[in-house]
């Protein structure tokens, strides 16, 4: 079977709205990170080497770096997103007949939960990556493709929104609670600024149309 990213979007999208859980809204949120960075790669591309950008031309090149590194990672994570489901499902399916298979299953699942939260965190660290990225590109980047960098940014604060709410809902059925909190801290501290950034850089983008 192949791996999602090397789907064509057709096929991605089908197997998205068919009866399958798999892929969904974590891969989805994954996808939206990696367009973004994608999207900034895209204004550094068209931006280095252009005479009337040479000020920037190094910036831009350490930028591209940057964001074609965290495209890669946001890349892998939409399959990690599909594992991590999967392994829960199957923890889920585990025997309960007896008491021992009762408790074997229940710490399974547990396990597995920890791992379903820490999933959609790594990749909301991204998506806020993805956004600072972005910024950068607004700034800096060739005027032509400004609004590229904008939707580069919107489609990352997306992606980081929807990785929040697989960490919601994984979190709320953890019984380890300092765990689950000590996540929550963290995403919060990821989110606290976030809609703030974009705004600003929606503003900056709408300024230089």
């Amino acid at each position: 079977m192949s791996e999602i990213k090397d789907k064509s979007i057709e096929l991605f999208l089908n197997e998205l709205a068919s009866r399958s859980a798999t892929p969904g809204g974590g891969s989805v949120a994954a996808l939206m990170g990696a367009q973004s960075a994608a999207l900034t790669s895209m204004v550094c591309n068209l931006t280095i080497g252009k005479p009337k950008y040479i000020e920037v031309d190094t910036q831009m090149q350490a930028l591209l770096a940057k964001s074609e590194a965290l495209r890669t990672s946001l890349t892998e994570m939409i399959k990690a997103d599909v594992d991590v489901f999967d392994r829960l499902m199957l923890a889920y399916g585990l025997p309960k007949e007896t008491d021992e298979e009762k408790a074997a299953r229940s710490k399974q699942i547990q396990v597995v939960l920890k791992a379903a939260t820490l999933v959609p965190l790594a990749c909301a660290k991204a998506c806020a990556e993805a956004i600072e990225l972005s910024q950068e590109a607004a700034e800096k980047g060739s005027v032509h493709v400004i609004s590229d960098a904008g939707a580069g940014a919107m489609s990352a604060y997306a992606g980081l929104k929807s990785a929040a709410l697989n960490v919601y809902i994984n979190t709320a059925s953890l019984k380890d609670r300092a765990f689950a909190d000590a996540q929550l801290i963290e995403l919060e501290s990821i989110l606290s600024d976030a809609e703030l950034k974009v705004d600003n850089i929606y503003q900056v983008v709408k300024n230089k149309l």
